[in-house]
């Protein structure tokens, strides 16, 4: 029987952070025992760690499942996975091999927990199609008035968003959102999730995801998602020196999560770091 650990991540309680599935030896699993063991779970992802390297110990090859599919690369499962190993192994120094490339983890031990530092791949943001945005702002049903100052653009950190300001606090609380035609529009367009996010100042972001593709209505915290905001700020010119910005998350769904984005306008490359907790 397959040993499957369950953690939430981005949160220091139970009670908040968006939950993940981890099976730290999945060498035996065929794709099909591991999209059935996703789907069993039922959370947004769960991460197989499918092998690990002999010659160095602390890298291993990891891939993620969300209850319908393979997808490429999942930032909450991996802060998740590497806090479990970390509890299992010691704190250090982990790479992950995975379909977007090589991910480099940094674990480091609290008096209260465990956090995992995310250094994602190369990022990139490009403007987004204005007949995509109407398709989107259709399924969200808002307007184009509904939209901030920020553009609509596609940004990658793993895997590819469309990014949307929300023009008020007031509308990001409040989603609504057709499901089937999002998610048609989304598997239309590869993209993984959409980021609609709030800019309270330059330190502090609110965002929420909606995540029809993976089959539940949105995540409460996205790490990949987050990534990805980091390079569309860095390519929007929003970042002119080295930054730390605060990610709220979840708060509308009653699972708050905090992540923590590290910009460099010099590289794109962007770390996102968090807590993660095993669930009871």
């Amino acid at each position: 029987m397959t040993d499957v650990l369950r953690y939430t991540a981005f949160s220091s309680t139970p009670e908040g952070g968006n939950p993940a599935g981890i099976v730290l030896d999945a060498t035996r699993l065929s794709d099909e025992q591991m999209q059935s063991i996703a789907a069993d779970v039922g959370y947004s992802e769960t991460a197989f760690v499918v092998d690990r390297s002999a010659a160095e110990p602390q890298r291993y090859t990891v891939r993620y499942f969300s209850p319908l599919a393979e997808v490429p690369f999942c930032g909450h499962a991996t802060v998740a996975t590497a806090v479990a190993l970390a509890l299992r192994d010691g704190v250090g120094s982990l790479w992950f091999d995975t379909p977007v490339g090589e991910i480099r983890v940094e674990t480091t031990a609290h008096d209260d927990g465990i956090t995992a530092a995310v250094r994602s791949v190369p990022t990139r943001s490009t403007p987004a199609a204005p007949d995509d945005v109407r398709r989107a702002l259709a399924a969200l049903r808002w307007d184009a008035a509904d939209l901030g100052d920020l553009p609509p653009h596609v940004a990658f950190g793993g895997n590819d968003h469309l990014v949307l300001d929300a023009g008020s606090r007031e509308r990001l609380a409040n989603l609504d959102y057709d499901f089937e035609a999002l998610k048609a529009l989304m598997t239309e367009k590869q993209w993984t999730t959409l980021q609609l996010v709030y800019v309270e100042s330059d330190a502090v972001i609110h965002a929420r995801n909606p995540f029809p593709v993976g089959g539940v209505v949105e995540d409460p915290a996205t790490g990949a998602a987050a990534a990805a905001l980091g390079g569309y700020l860095r390519e929007l010119g929003r970042v002119t020196r080295p930054a730390r910005i605060a990610i709220h998350q979840g708060d509308d769904m009653g699972r708050p999560s905090r992540l923590t984005l590290e910009v460099d306008p010099d590289d794109p490359r962007v770390t996102v770091s968090g807590r993660a907790v095993p669930l009871a």
